[in-house]
């Protein structure tokens, strides 16, 4: 199961009842579809940064669930039959553990830089070990 994060903004023209029961419907998907919800966090009214269908703001909503990937699609499929939803966006959450996986993959530079080094200095140490220096060519001769 994957975590998902929707934020979705409700018109400002409706009651706070109207608005709860908005919710609550977007609430009973996530339950019905068997989803865990994690957090639900209402800002309430807020001023838009630009105006959506001529309003300047707009009650905004959070949800934080865990579930299957049916769950946003129904969600979205509700926002977008629905004329008082003005824009909404789902996220996936990645989880932490694949984040530090591909971190421990990667040397730090400052380490790479260093190890390089080393292996230059050795590699001149063992060419020059190979190579005769000039006073034995002459005792050679």
């Amino acid at each position: 199961m994957s975590q998902y994060e929707t934020a979705f903004l409700i018109s400002p023209n409706l009651e706070e009842e109207e608005t709860s029961k908005i919710i609550s419907q977007m609430l009973n998907i996530v339950s019905k579809k068997k989803g865990k919800m994690i957090k639900e966090d209402r800002w309430g009214k807020r001023k838009l940064a630009y105006p959506i269908n001529k309003f300047e703001e707009a009650f905004y909503v959070f949800f934080h669930y865990e579930g299957e990937p049916d769950i946003p699609f129904e969600l979205e499929r509700h926002f977008r039959q629905s004329e008082t939803i003005l824009r909404f966006l789902t996220v996936r959450k990645m989880e932490k553990e694949n984040v530090r996986k591909k971190k421990k993959g990667i040397p730090e530079p400052e380490k790479t830089a260093a190890l390089k080094e080393e292996e230059i200095i050795k590699t001149e140490e063992a060419g020059q070990e190979d190579i005769p220096s000039p006073e034995t060519k002459e005792e050679e001769k």
